[in-house]
């Protein structure tokens, strides 16, 4: 209540974003006691939907308090599970025209989280993408089939669901055909989304941690800014914005 008094009015604050990538279902009351550690939702809400590790809880009270001072600004609510696509299905919805609800999309993270020079699985390929034994064809139909809890969701609630957050490394093989294949797929939903860049302007951080810094191009041990197929692709579909907000 008091941050939503405090920016309400703020001309750059576009919304409030609860929590980032809501945990309980790995981490539990630890230390206080041991990680949960579960990471099926229906398992999690089998045995402890409804106490006080269940987002759902937690965070239509936090809704409330923002609006008793502040009825316009959007609100954005991610789920368990680090706010991945596969839990928003459990996300209990408010009574708030204005609450957007988002999804963290970085799967398969056996390839979007390849540290070199271990780089294996390429996109399209077949690998072994949600840890069950078996090899999985990842490519385009993958990553459709993949939002299709997205879909379901907009469809039986009627309320919007943005992307806050999504990438992969820049160095992951295939990863200009990956970024083009899950923009368009977003494009095609009419989904706003957000490329998952942590940059600054601090030189030794950007040195040591750039990942997701794509204008460094896919060479790991590349620090400066180069041209990329993957850059490529990232501002042919910003290119299509045609209006600030």
């Amino acid at each position: 209540r008091y941050t939503a008094q405090r920016y309400r009015e703020n001309p750059i604050v576009v919304g409030y974003d609860l929590m980032c990538e809501p945990n309980a279902n790995e981490v539990g009351g630890y230390p206080a006691t041991d990680p949960l550690d579960i990471w099926d939702p229906e398992a999690f809400h089998d045995q402890y939907g409804g106490t006080l590790y269940d987002w759902n809880q937690l965070y239509p009270r936090i809704v409330a308090a923002i609006r008793e001072v502040d009825p316009q600004t959007p609100i954005l609510v991610g789920g368990m599970g680090y706010s991945a696509v596969e839990w928003l299905p459990y996300l209990e919805p408010v009574d708030d025209p204005r609450v957007v609800y988002t999804v963290h999309q970085y799967e398969p993270y056996v390839y979007t989280h390849q540290e070199p020079p271990d780089l294996a699985n390429t996109y399209p390929g077949t690998f072994d993408a949600d840890w069950d034994g078996e090899p999985d064809t990842v490519d385009r139909t993958w990553l459709d089939d993949l939002l299709g809890p997205v879909d379901d969701f907009r469809a039986q609630h009627s309320v919007p669901v943005a992307v806050n957050e999504f990438g992969l490394m820049r160095w992951e093989p295939g990863a200009a055909a990956f970024m083009e294949d899950q923009m368009d797929l977003f494009e095609e939903r009419g989904l706003n989304y957000a490329l998952w860049l942590w940059e600054t302007s601090w030189k030794p951080y950007t040195e040591e941690v750039n990942a997701f810094n794509f204008r460094f191009g896919p060479d790991p041990d590349n620090t400066m800014e180069v041209p990329s197929d993957l850059m490529d692709v990232i501002t042919t579909y910003w290119s299509r914005n045609t209006l600030r907000p």
